[in-house]
């Protein structure tokens, strides 16, 4: 089991975890985390919080590959005369501000 050591960075405290320790987790630099503490262990579990009772990373994935929204281009490629690749995603339905 690799040991690291708790070391303070400003005003907070932190671990160093190797690549290889979180490649083998399945998580990455930016993945949130909930902390807590377990028959006086600390516990890190990857966040994997739904929200509207979807979760975005799963709903991505059932994309068919090569798939666009509606509207949308290619990347570079735009209308005969066009010099915007911006994608017209309709009128605005709440309180947006355009």
């Amino acid at each position: 089991m690799p040991i690291t050591t708790l070391q303070k960075w400003g005003n907070s405290q932190g671990l160093r975890i190797s690549k290889a320790l979180l490649a083998e987790a399945g998580v990455a630099v930016g993945d949130t985390f909930d902390v807590s503490v377990h028959e006086g262990r600390i516990v890190l579990t990857p966040s994997r919080r739904v929200r509207g009772g979807h979760d975005l990373r799963e709903l991505v994935r059932q994309l068919p590959k090569g798939s666009r929204p509606k509207g949308s281009r290619p990347k570079g490629s735009r209308p005969k005369g066009s010099r915007s690749t911006e994608v017209d995603w309709g009128v605005a339905l709440g309180q947006e501000e355009w």
